[in-house]
């Protein structure tokens, strides 16, 4: 239903010459170019987007805690280490940020930054693999990852 209208059902207009976004699914019978959702695929879509968001949270705080604690002048696996906590925490905070806008970017630029951050979260995750006492940052890094999978899987 539609907060501001509760006599009427959640309508968003179709754009012209993009792709449909995870709205305009579904065509209920609507004028041209104006579709439905139900109501249940309305609120999977944004608890989905929700516990992306949270995970991508999580994610780059832990990932920031990680690249703080190796040392700056260590190994060169050290660094590594360290550049790829430090590069899934500023992708993690981009993509909670895209996430939590009201009217942020269309279907498809959300997609590719929500895709471009799981990428990030599974190379950051390998690292951490092989760096002793990482495990806290490589098992949020994988929930993040499985975050991102599962929302957009609300997008196709």
């Amino acid at each position: 239903m539609n907060p501001a209208r509760p006599d009427r059902p959640f309508r968003k207009p179709a754009r012209v010459g993009s792709p449909a976004p995870v709205f305009d699914r579904i065509d209920r019978g609507n004028p041209p170019g104006v579709t439905t959702t139900t109501q249940q695929e309305l609120f999977q879509f944004l608890e989905d987007r929700f516990a992306c968001a949270q995970a991508c949270t999580e994610c780059a705080r832990t990932c920031a805690l990680r690249a703080s604690m190796v040392d700056a002048d260590g190994t060169q696996e050290q660094e590594f280490v360290r550049r790829k906590g430090i590069m899934c925490a500023e992708v993690c905070d981009t993509t909670c940020r895209v996430l939590s806008e009201q009217n942020s970017l269309d279907e498809s630029a959300i997609r590719i930054q929500v895709e471009w951050c799981r990428t990030v979260c599974l190379e950051s995750a390998h690292a951490f693999d092989r760096h002793p006492g990482a495990e806290d940052g490589a098992k949020a890094t994988r929930e993040c990852a499985q975050a991102c999978t599962d929302f957009l899987a609300t997008l196709n």
